[in-house]
């Protein structure tokens, strides 16, 4: 390559990897190193299908392309690597210039699409739980205060079966405040206080919180990637959403428990764009994956949005406000569920180099 052209192929914004005429990895640009979660230095040479897996019979439309000199095209393909839960791609495959039987694979994922229109739907959805929150929380709170207390003053007076009515007119109006505080609480998130902070210390912070409560049962396995740089964001607020990420998965093992894996990592490739402005990279990766049943397929695509629940007593509350404080932060979270392995993932942006000096 010149220099002008490995500019151009360490500049491009998608995984981009060169195949020989075995179908064997002959170079990658940095954006794929991400993809992959692998150095160019130790997939060179490696059969592709080794390293990518991809959810269509691509080996023979591969071949063809390459004995007809043509380009191939492979649309809303699944692509895994075997290390993360595979990701809706676009596929391009052209033969490369000058090179006999070398083919160019370029991968665009399309979870960013759809994470960047979730993104202005959460925030819409959010600002209509707000309105609701602020019209009935004062008309609905106040009756039901009254209620409880008129409950409370007939039980006084009232035989051992009778109270059990009261009681539960007492119990229920209790929840429905508390679900209504629930729902105020996307008013009451304050914009975040934005400043660098090291994602494993609030991961630790989390788990250590998790273990000794709600996920006493569960086993949970640190898999970070040490040398990563400080992201830019609320430590509390991220600490509120990785705590609700982790309950989510140990609610769904139930008693029987299960594995809960923190993982993070960079991913140089993942790049958004809001709007006419500039585009925006979101390297800091932080995924909470459990070997759970796996979101009801019915809503896995909805989960975000409030009142989404996949539990018969969930309000559907805490992942809207969790992608509504990711939102806050200019970064994305996105889900992948299978039975068997569900993997909520936290994109962030790191932190400018004068907040690290400080």
């Amino acid at each position: 390559m010149s220099p002008s052209d490995d500019a151009i192929w360490t500049s491009l914004p998608v995984p981009a990897l060169v195949l020989d005429p075995n179908d064997r990895i002959a170079r990658i640009n940095p954006a794929a190193e991400g993809f992959l979660m692998s150095s160019a230095r130790a997939v060179t040479g490696q059969p592709v299908w080794d390293k990518l897996a991809v959810d269509a019979p691509l080996e023979e439309a591969l071949e063809r392309a390459r004995r007809d000199g043509s380009p191939l095209f492979v649309n809303d393909v699944d692509v895994g690597t075997g290390d993360r839960a595979p990701l809706q791609c676009n596929l391009q495959i052209a033969p490369l210039s000058g090179e006999a039987g070398h083919m160019v694979l370029l991968i665009s994922p399309r979870e960013l699409a759809g994470r960047v229109s979730q993104g202005q739907s959460v925030k819409s959805a959010a600002r209509s739980a707000i309105g609701m929150a602020e019209m009935l929380a004062h008309e609905i709170k106040n009756p039901l205060a009254g209620i409880t207390g008129a409950a409370q003053l007939l039980s006084m007076n009232l035989s051992k079966d009778d109270l059990e009515l009261t009681d539960l007119i007492v119990s229920e109006s209790r929840r429905i405040v508390a679900l209504l505080e629930q729902v105020e609480q996307f008013g009451n998130v304050s914009a975040p206080k934005l400043q660098a902070v090291n994602i494993h210390d609030v991961l630790d912070r989390a788990r250590r919180s998790a273990i000794v409560g709600f996920a006493a049962d569960m086993t949970v396995i640190e898999d970070y990637d040490p040398s990563l740089p400080l992201a830019l964001g609320d430590p509390d607020q991220l600490l509120q959403v990785i705590l609700n990420l982790i309950k989510n998965a140990s609610e769904a093992a139930g008693k029987s428990g299960g594995t809960i894996r923190l993982h993070s990592y960079y991913e140089q490739s993942l790049r958004v764009r809001r709007g006419e402005g500039a585009g925006k990279t979101l390297p800091l990766q932080v995924e909470i994956i459990d070997d759970g049943p796996g979101l009801p397929p019915e809503i896995a695509a909805e989960v975000f949005e409030p009142f989404v629940s996949g539990r018969e007593n969930g309000t559907g509350l805490g992942l809207a406000l969790a992608a509504k404080i990711i939102s806050d932060h200019d970064g994305w979270i996105s889900v992948s569920s299978v039975p068997g392995r569900t993997v909520f993932r936290i994109s962030l942006p790191l932190a400018p180099k004068e907040m690290e000096e400080d």
